[in-house]
């Protein structure tokens, strides 16, 4: 049985903005949280240091993106980075997950929901941080 304060938190990180999803208490669906900005990094962390507090996270799961053929290219290593810096200012477990095309399987979701352009551009780095915990947290049921 998990304690209510043992939640995932699930980010997927870019050069501007920070997609932020949250696990319910059960670790079995990922949600949409909020979005930050991913500079000054500073105020970043402390942000995301605050809502690990808020919603009692004990784990966090950070989308490494991979190029196509499944090789650290230069974005996925500043994620590699700043996924070293998180663990290391909040003393949390950072797991890094593939999550190839999962901006892209956002933006195909917001269509279907019939988002309009401009919210889709506000809330789609929240969505893929979602699918990468969502799919984090399947593989660990099925593992």
């Amino acid at each position: 049985m998990y304690l209510a304060e043992e939640r995932i938190i699930g980010l997927d990180v870019g050069e501007r903005r920070i997609g932020i999803a949250l696990s319910d208490a059960s670790r079995m669906l990922a949600s949409p949280l909020t979005t930050i900005a991913a500079q000054p990094q500073p105020q970043a962390l402390e942000r995301i240091r605050q809502l690990v507090r808020e919603y009692g996270v004990i784990e966090l799961v950070v989308g490494l993106p991979l190029t196509l053929r499944g090789e650290v290219g230069p974005q996925a290593e500043l994620v590699q980075k700043f996924a070293t810096l998180l663990e290391t200012t909040l003393g949390l477990p950072v797991r890094l997950v593939d999550e190839r095309l999962t901006t892209a399987a956002a933006d195909q979701m917001l269509r279907e929901l019939g988002v309009k352009p401009d919210k889709r551009k506000l809330q789609i780095d929240q969505v893929a941080a979602s699918i990468i915990l969502q799919d984090y947290l399947d593989q660990q049921r099925t593992s």
